[in-house]
């Protein structure tokens, strides 16, 4: 294992470099298929950051091998492991760099070898994929959350292949839609979803005027009605909060209850801000109504504390971490950045509450009778 030194000396270099690659990065033409450079850099520079990108890749695959996730808060370990990833991953035209997408494809195999060789006895093990991807497993059923395939990053050759997609939804029961943006609702991961005969549950905004649309299914969306959605071998009981995303877009929050009796709420991409605050409504009375074993928040949501308190879980796994789609700037860090996003993220992280913060490709296995043995003091 490195040294603690030699994750310093790491840290050090990210600073000095993510910054240069940050406003001299690589533009490719997709037509090609390859790299195009962007004229202000030699193929020397380019080769060079290509290089970098693999090195801190490559160490960030030996870091977490060694230090998965299993207590909270994170060593130091891995809270460097995700740093690197943070300096790759703000590059501006990262997703086009070989080592990267390799990166990202060997994180979704981890995964995909993970769930067909793994059965959950007790508890639920719940694994990120990518930006609000989610699947969790309990003993009797698997559910997937907002699984996209990454094409909103800008390239094939980043998002999973279609190899990739059809063996993580043969291990999945059902796939629940947040809302109608691409990187929370990909169509291509429906379809797979769909001629497996397996249930996709989405807002009726979700590809309203697409043929796709009478597949998929459409439940109430209430913060006080309890509902069952038929699988093929059992029933699921779930909640369909009415969140919403901003004032345009309704966002499904949903509160599923596996036949183990273990709740996970999944919030997509719920944000109300400025004079568009009706949801706190509910929001804030979930856990006087509701027992709430996992929470699944978007970790760049306005004031995700008051959220996080509203739904009083015994674990928080946020994401949206640096997902490819959004502009550099927009991408949130592993590390938070509440001044840039006017967040309240570090103030959670230092509450009562476990906030258990994976990279992509690992899970975090969770039993509601031990809960707090996973907790550092």
């Amino acid at each position: 294992m490195y040294k603690l030194r030699n994750y310093l000396n790491l840290i050090l270099i990210i600073f000095i470099f993510s910054g240069f690659s940050g406003l001299k990065a690589q533009i490719y033409d997709k037509k090609e298929g390859g790299g195009k450079p962007d004229p202000q850099l030699s193929q020397k520079d380019n080769d060079y950051l290509d290089r970098q990108a693999k090195v801190f890749l490559d160490t960030v695959q030996s870091i977490l091998s060694k230090n998965p996730a299993k207590v909270i808060p994170d060593n130091r370990e891995r809270v460097m492991a995700k740093l690197l990833m943070d300096a790759v991953f703000h590059e501006h035209y990262a997703v086009y760099r070989k080592p990267v997408q390799e990166f990202f494809r060997a994180r979704v195999d981890q995964v995909i070898k993970e769930l067909e060789t793994t059965s959950v006895e007790k508890g639920i093990r719940i694994w990120k994929i990518y930006n609000m991807a989610f699947i969790a497993r309990t003993k009797s059923v698997t559910i997937a959350f907002d699984l996209v395939s990454g094409i909103t990053s800008g390239t094939e050759e980043f998002a999973m292949s279609k190899e990739q997609i059809s063996r993580l939804v043969r291990q999945c029961d059902l796939l629940l839609i947040t809302h109608r943006h691409p990187d929370h609702a990909d169509k291509g991961v429906a379809e797979y979803f769909l001629d497996m005969g397996l249930p996709v549950v989405a807002p009726e905004q979700v590809w309203k005027n697409d043929r796709i649309f009478s597949r998929i299914t459409h439940l109430e969306r209430s913060s006080d009605k309890n509902q069952q959605l038929k699988l093929k071998n059992r029933t699921l009981d779930l909640m369909i909060f009415p969140g919403h995303q901003l004032k345009g877009i309704d966002n499904n929050v949903y509160l599923v209850k596996t036949p183990e009796g273990i709740t996970v709420a999944h919030i997509g991409d719920q944000i109300n801000e400025g004079d568009f605050m009706p949801d706190f409504e509910w929001i804030d009375q979930v856990a006087k109504n509701h027992k709430v074993d996992v929470l699944i928040p978007n970790a760049w949501t306005t004031d995700i504390f008051r959220i996080v308190k509203g739904f009083n879980p015994k674990l928080v796994l946020p994401g949206h971490e640096i997902e490819m789609g959004h502009t550099v700037w927009d991408r949130l860090p592993f590390w938070g950045d509440d001044k840039y996003l006017e967040l309240n993220y570090a103030d959670l992280k230092k509450s009562k509450y476990p906030v258990a913060v994976l990279a992509w490709g690992e899970s975090y296995q969770y039993n509601p009778a031990i809960a707090s043995q996973h907790i550092n003091k």
